[in-house]
């Protein structure tokens, strides 16, 4: 299993268009193949920095949804939105 996590900076005044544009296609993402799960954080000092935050089943299902024709639509509207680049990690968890 991967954990990703990605820092996504959105223009002020697109805050509410990200939020809508995540809530939309939240449950495609969860239903993706290999996607163990999926939620969006919103920073506490920051409210214009947001995080997603997925567990998938290993490197090659994030691979499959980042070239899908899903994420390939949700992309291009999220870019529209942000102000900064994005920034991301993979990341595993070694103990809970």
């Amino acid at each position: 299993m991967i954990t990703r996590i990605v820092k996504l900076t959105i223009s002020p005044s697109e805050k509410e268009e990200f939020k809508s544009i995540f809530i939309t296609n939240k449950e495609h993402i969860r239903g993706f193949e290999g996607c163990l799960h999926v939620e969006l954080l919103q920073d506490k000092k920051y409210d214009n920095v947001f995080f997603t935050y997925s567990k998938w089943e290993g490197e090659e299902y994030i691979e499959k949804y980042r070239k899908s024709e899903l994420f390939g639509g949700v992309w291009k509207k999220t870019k529209a939105c942000f102000c900064a680049p994005p920034e991301a990690w993979s990341v595993d968890g070694l103990f809970s």
